[in-house]
């Protein structure tokens, strides 16, 4: 018996691995050799090309795209109708399937509705993409980046909140109580509060 739920219209390729918990919905594609972590949930729609990673615990909306390249740490959230590039050069008449380029997302990372990740371009740790955003470049990790092409606007707290820094360049995250510190264009978590 499987540990993962699939619903009757997805269609699961030989060769996955799909791990405990994870739920995968209405007329989603899991491609061969994809590999999918515990407890994550895959939307209508969705398409997990060949050799794609996913961590545990990441949540996939619907629509969106995930091609051959992309790696995505655990806690990752994908919007609704988001979507990763695999080939920078694309032409219809020419077969580049050998040259597709890696793009990696790190763990805890927030990529919003409608953003557009150009291959090779990875995600920080904790960064937030925001909805429409168009990603051109790397994104450091807990960075807040908004527009087309994108620009960084701030910082976000692991909890999905703008840290704002004091002339110390200390901030507070109001949900958590984690301490964050700015240091040389880099944000560093400086303790985990016990919020349970």
């Amino acid at each position: 018996m499987k540990a993962y739920f699939a619903h009757e219209t997805a269609v699961i390729d030989e060769g996955c691995q799909i791990g405990a918990g994870t739920k995968i919905w209405h007329f989603s594609h899991i491609m061969p050799n994809s590999q999918i972590g515990e407890n994550c949930n895959i939307g209508q729609n969705v398409v997990v090309s060949p050799e794609v990673v996913l961590g545990n615990n990441v949540k996939v909306q619907n629509n969106v795209s995930i091609y051959t390249g992309v790696t995505c740490e655990d806690d990752v959230f994908l919007g609704p109708s988001m979507v990763f590039t695999n080939v920078t050069n694309p032409r219809s008449a020419i077969n580049r399937r050998g040259q597709y380029t890696k793009t990696h997302v790190g763990k805890g990372a927030t990529i919003g509705a409608n953003a557009t990740v150009v291959c090779g371009n990875d995600i920080g740790q904790y960064a937030f993409i925001g909805a429409g955003a168009v990603i051109t470049k790397s994104v450091p990790p807990y960075a807040l980046v908004v527009g087309n092409p994108a620009r960084q606007i701030g910082w976000m707290s692991e909890n999905g909140y703008k840290l704002v820094f004091n002339k110390d360049s200390r901030a507070v995250c109001p949900e958590s109580g984690d301490e964050y510190a700015l240091r040389n264009g880099k944000v560093s978590r400086l303790n985990k509060t016990d919020t349970e």
